[in-house]
C-alpha cells in the first residue's frame, strides 16, 4: 500500500521570531507578534492543503530560562491569541489540543486554555500545541506511566504520550535555517521526514509549507526497510 502523498500529521518548529525582529530594529516582542499571525496562515493553509493534525512548538520547558521580561511578553500573546482566535476554531472545526504541563502557566491563561479546549473538542483537524513542553519529560513520564501499568515496551510508552490520540508524526518542518530538534517530539519523529528551511517563522506563509508539502510528496519512506 502506497504512502498518502499529503502528510496526516506536521508539526512545526517555528523558529526565527528573535532574528526577525532584530534583523528588523524592531523588539523582539513584535517578533512573537508577528510569530503569531504566522501560525494563522499555518493553521488556515493546513485546512486547504489537506493536512488532519499540526503541532505547534510554542513554549518550551526550557524557555522559562529566557529574561522575565520576554516571557511576560510570551504570556500576553497568548492571551491575546486565544481571545482573537477561538472563535474561528470552532466555527472552522478545529480541535485544540495541549501536550506539555501548562498548569504552570498563570490561572488566567489556564482557565482561558481549559475553555478552549472544551469548546473545540469535537472538531474534526485538530492543532495540538506543546507548552511548557519537553519530550525527555515527556518519554519519562510516559515509561512511568507504563510500568505502574505493567510492562515496559514500545507500545506502552506510546500508549502514555501526549500525542498518543494523534496521527502518527509524518513530517517536521523546522525553520530559520537550524538543525536541531531542540527536545521536540524526539519519539515521534523516529521515523518521521525532516524539512530544515531557511526562512524566519514570521515570514513563513502557505508557499513555505506547500514547498514542504511537495517536498515530502518525492520522498521514499522506508522505515527502516529497503
Amino acid at each position: 500500500m502506497s504512502e498518502p502523498a499529503t502528510p496526516r500529521h506536521v508539526a512545526i518548529i517555528m523558529d526565527g521570531n528573535g532574528r526577525w525582529a532584530k534583523n528588523k530594529r524592531l523588539p523582539r516582542a513584535m517578533g512573537h507578534r508577528e510569530g503569531g499571525e504566522a501560525v494563522r496562515r499555518t493553521v488556515k493553509a493546513c485546512a486547504r492543503l489537506g493536512v488532519e493534525c499540526l503541532t505547534i512548538y510554542a513554549f518550551s520547558s526550557e524557555n522559562w530560562k529566557r529574561e522575565e521580561e520576554e516571557i511576560a511578553d510570551l504570556m500576553k500573546l497568548m492571551r491575546r491569541f486565544i481571545e482573537a482566535n477561538l472563535g474561528d476554531m470552532v466555527e472552522q472545526g478545529v480541535r485544540l489540543k495541549i501536550i506539555g504541563d501548562y498548569s504552570a502557566f498563570d490561572p488566567d491563561i489556564v482557565e482561558q486554555l481549559e475553555d478552549a479546549l472544551e469548546r473545540t473538542k469535537d472538531g474534526s483537524r485538530t492543532l495540538a500545541v506543546a507548552l511548557n513542553y519537553g519530550s525527555q519529560q515527556e518519554i519519562a513520564r510516559a515509561a512511568a506511566k507504563a510500568a505502574r501499568q505493567g510492562d515496559v515496551t514500545v507500545a506502552s510508552i506510546e500508549a502514555n504520550l501526549d500525542t498518543a490520540d494523534l496521527p502518527p508524526l509524518d513530517l517536521l518542518i523546522r525553520t530559520s535555517g537550524e538543525v536541531r530538534l531542540s527536545n521536540f517530539l524526539l519519539w515521534q519523529a523516529a521515523y518521521a521526514e525532516m524539512i530544515f528551511m531557511d526562512v524566519l517563522w514570521p515570514d513563513f506563509g502557505e508557499e513555505h509549507l506547500e514547498a514542504a508539502l511537495d517536498e515530502f510528496a518525492q520522498r521514499e519512506r522506508r522505515y527502516g526497510g529497503r
